[in-house]
């Protein structure tokens, strides 16, 4: 198991296939193991490397999650690309990773070739977010699928690192903490924006969402999907993986 250093504590990653690295990043109370069912779709074209966000999955534990989350995260993978020092990467991020994957890109673009933003829900929190948070928390602890796959992920102590995720993204709405560094229509390495109408976890229109920072920066591309559950890199995992792997590889 690797490991590299961030503020003093250890964050895990791993390696796996070969080419063009690629680093995916999951989403929030989850960890790398909700990639493990799809990485045959890619580790024949890409370099997969996986990482657990500070405070999840097999990294070290925190107190508290930072309040300017996906910020912090998007640092962690920065570090996390000095430590690798393996030239330019691409960035894979759903869900919540795809803010972290945003963060990164904007912070130091120099060290990305491109970046997936995957069931993303816009520059914006829905006016609700946190009411909407607290109460779909509620339901999944009382679920045996969620808690299975929270206990899964993060181990014996799932319960506090999703309470401890919750604060944080009920803060966001609360304290109208920063999603992002900088505006994401100064994103000066090319994203590409994936979403489907179906997804009940994705509050705002999508689709005026991705038309206005397409125009507002062409290097911003997207492919909306009619149906697909939430994370749609899981749920509709081959047809994701063929846009994915097309737009690493140059495409749109």
């Amino acid at each position: 198991m690797a490991y590299f250093d961030y503020n003093g504590k250890q964050v895990f990653y791993t390696e796996t296939g070969e080419g063009e690295p690629c680093i995916f990043l999951h989403g929030n109370t989850a960890s790398s193991k909700m990639f493990e069912f799809i990485l045959p779709l890619y580790t024949a074209d890409v370099k997969v490397i996986l990482i657990d966000f500070l405070g999840n999955g097999k990294s070290e534990r925190v107190a508290k999650f930072p309040d300017e989350l996906w910020i912090d995260q998007g640092h962690q993978i920065v570090e996390l690309c000095k430590a690798l020092n393996c030239g330019k990467v691409n960035l894979v991020g759903t869900s919540g990773g795809a803010y972290a994957a945003i963060n990164a890109a904007l912070e130091m673009p120099e060290l990305f070739s491109r970046v997936v933003a995957d069931s993303f829900d816009g520059s914006a929190l829905p006016e609700g977010f946190a009411d909407a948070i607290i109460r779909e928390r509620q339901s999944a602890k009382k679920d045996v699928q969620a808690r299975g796959f929270y206990e899964w992920c993060q181990g014996e102590d799932w319960e506090t690192v999703v309470d401890q995720d919750t604060e944080v993204l009920v803060n966001y709405e609360r304290s109208q903490v920063r999603i992002f560094g900088r505006p994401i229509e100064t994103i000066r390495v090319p994203l590409l924006i994936t979403v489907s109408r179906e997804d009940e976890m994705l509050a705002n229109d999508m689709d005026a969402e991705c038309a206005r920072l397409h125009a507002a920066n062409p290097d911003i591309s997207y492919k909306i999907y009619d149906t697909g559950a939430h994370p749609l890199i899981a749920s509709r995992a081959e047809e994701i993986a063929e846009a994915v792997k097309g737009f690493l590889a140059g495409g749109q």
